[in-house]
């Protein structure tokens, strides 16, 4: 009976460990990703503005800054509107 129960713990602690290699794997995966998609050519932004957040749409592209600027783009990369904390 013991040769079993030691059998289904060592067992476990197998499984567990690769459990927690594949967390760590998938964690550096992931993190070591670039942080924002990339603008597409084209898009200038204006002077002194650092983008924080990207979000795409089908027809437009908001940035935000990180002094809290949002800014409209179209698909085209013209500014179609600016909102300012």
């Amino acid at each position: 009976m013991l040769r079993w129960l030691r059998l289904l713990v060592t067992s476990l602690a197998a499984v567990m460990g690769l459990g927690i290699i594949a967390i760590v794997a998938l964690l550096w995966l992931r993190l070591s990703e670039a942080p924002l998609p990339q603008l597409p050519e084209g898009f200038v932004l204006p002077e002194g503005a650092t983008p924080a957040a990207l979000t795409f749409a089908r027809d437009w592209i908001v940035v935000v800054t990180e002094g809290g600027e949002v800014l409209v783009f179209d698909r085209q990369g013209r500014l179609r509107q600016t909102v300012t904390p």
